[in-house]
């Protein structure tokens, strides 16, 4: 197991650091409030040691692996920061997803920001306010991203984030928690899935159209909440299940076919909530950490296949996030 750093973003108790594989952990807030809400965390590509972290005071940048934090002045105040993309390809570019829902764009590692062009449904009946929870890319098309938002279905943007349309027909709920890009492989186009309250959809084209998995025959639930897909292996996505937000128990699924059929992978038992969360980097594609939305975290050195609970739990546990050692 590579050398690394592994990060937990909590709901009141700020953020966490390891830095020992998880053994051991270590408040990691200097420069920013200890009992912050962290909703978002992104490791720079090429930089280890340069997080960015999104929270309901805003977006904070470290430059030396979580030693400190200084807040980016972005056009964020009153917003709440619960999504953020780094384009892999152009690193300085951000895209940052927000509740009440807002998407901004920045092109200079967000020491400057502009407001993206997007219709995006600010209040609903059940929520209050709407929010944008994920933001995904295709890994060929660097201009061509998606963005889930809870409730207010998917959106997508052609122009690498300076405007999106709302897309989709035939999913099982707006209700986004997560989206996952499954690239094109031998003629089969590019494939998108979409989490939500009460199913997992699939799309063949580009997000315009989708269908339910009734992924519920498979999953022990169909509230579905996480995606991830482990680096160099097209086909393979993990899911993260559970019984309810936040729920009393949760499992992880596995897909060994770009998302038509699923399975449990191995784990120690139920989680004690849905899992939440998942964090891969490309040092190291085996290398997998989940974390239930109560607390609990979990580690895979096999890609997914099996997990391992760490001794270490938590409050509420909303990101997360490793990077290589610095």
């Amino acid at each position: 197991m590579i050398v690394h750093r592994l990060y937990v973003g909590t709901i009141g108790e700020g953020l966490f650091r390891s830095l020992d594989g998880g053994e051991s952990f270590r408040r990691a807030c200097e420069g920013m409030f200890v009992e912050c809400h962290v909703r978002a965390l992104a490791v720079h590509p090429n930089e280890p040691a340069t997080l960015y972290l999104g929270s309901e005071l805003g977006l904070f940048v470290s430059r030396d692996g979580a030693e400190s934090w200084t807040k980016l002045p972005a056009p964020l105040e009153g917003l709440q920061v619960w999504s953020l993309w780094i384009v892999p390809e152009q690193p300085e570019i951000l895209i940052v997803g927000t509740c009440p829902s807002h998407l901004f764009r920045s092109e200079d590692g967000g020491r400057t920001w502009s407001e993206a062009t997007a219709r995006l449904e600010r209040e609903c009946p059940r929520l209050l306010w709407t929010r944008v929870t994920c933001i995904v890319g295709a890994p060929d098309e660097p201009n061509v991203l998606w963005a889930g938002v809870e409730i207010d279905g998917v959106h997508q943007s052609r122009d690498g984030g300076r405007t999106w349309q709302a897309i989709g027909s035939g999913l099982s709920s707006r209700d986004i928690h997560a989206l996952a890009v499954v690239p094109s492989q031998g003629g089969r186009p590019r494939r998108l899935l979409a989490a939500t309250n009460n199913d997992l959809n699939l799309s063949e084209d580009d997000g315009m159209t989708w269908r339910p998995l009734h992924i519920g025959q498979a999953m022990p639930w169909s509230y579905c909440r996480t995606l991830i897909q482990p680096y160099g292996r097209s086909e393979e996505i993990l899911l993260g299940n559970g019984d309810f937000p936040p729920g009393t128990a949760g499992v992880i699924g596995r897909s060994l076919d770009g998302g038509l059929t699923w399975r449990l992978a191995d784990m120690p038992g139920r989680a004690n909530s849905t899992i939440w969360n998942f964090a891969v980097h490309p040092a190291d594609p085996q290398l997998i950490y989940a974390s239930s939305v109560s607390g609990q975290v979990y580690r895979s050195v096999d890609g997914g296949a099996s997990w391992q609970r760490l001794l270490r739990e938590f409050g509420e546990v909303r990101a997360l996030a490793w990077a290589p050692e610095i």
